[in-house]
């Protein structure tokens, strides 16, 4: 996790009541931040042994992808990977209905498949979608 934060996420941090924290306190703590796609987010970071963690949730939705992108770019350098995880049905803790997390592990690599496994490396959306037209008339 960045040891410092950027103005944004400090500006959004929560200052007085029962959530929080003194400013300057790094990553660590409430955040209520102005998403890209006009909700307002609500994000908790903290560090546990081993795991750095940033919850983030909306009043009526689950964030999306744009949404999950910006935050894990206030909290991490662009190139380092972090994970949401799907874990056992057995281990699911949901106090929250509409929040999702980010995960790193402390002082461990993430194990990531070859990005051609995830798409066509070099195509953006609409070529990507052109070409799996394409493919799709041929059948």
């Amino acid at each position: 996790m960045r040891a410092q934060i950027g103005e944004k996420l400090e500006a959004g941090r929560v200052r007085h009541g029962q959530f929080a924290n003194a400013p300057g306190s790094g990553p660590c703590g409430h955040f209520f931040v102005q998403g890209h796609c006009g909700c307002k987010l609500k994000i908790i970071g903290f560090v546990r042994p081993g795991w750095e963690h940033v919850s983030v949730s909306t009043p009526r939705r689950c964030p999306n992808w744009e949404e999950m992108c910006f935050v894990k770019d206030l909290f991490w350098d662009e190139e380092e990977c972090v994970m949401q995880l799907h874990p056992p049905q057995s281990q699911y803790v949901n106090n929250s209905r509409y929040c999702l997390h980010l995960w790193k592990p402390i002082n461990q690599d993430i194990p990531m498949p070859p990005v051609s496994f995830v798409g066509v490396v070099g195509l953006g959306p609409s070529e990507a979608a052109m070409l799996f037209a394409r493919i799709e008339a041929l059948s």
